[in-house]
């Protein structure tokens, strides 16, 4: 993960996925096809919070 600094509260799906470190493709696979992954709808915009994804990578450790 990348300095949180850097990253609004809430993260497009770019955003997020940066954050992670991640492909935005990699994100849509394995982040954002979960329905336990807590979204916020702007409009028809996606947004995730920092703390929304650290909760689901947390829980979601294998």
């Amino acid at each position: 993960m990348k300095k949180s600094s850097k990253y609004t509260h809430l993260l497009n799906r770019e955003q997020a996925a940066d954050y992670l470190g991640i492909d935005p493709k990699s994100f849509d696979k394995y982040f954002r096809s979960h329905d336990t992954l807590k979204r916020f709808m702007i409009g028809k915009r996606e947004r995730f919070t920092r703390s929304a994804l650290m909760d689901f990578i947390s829980k979601n450790l294998v």
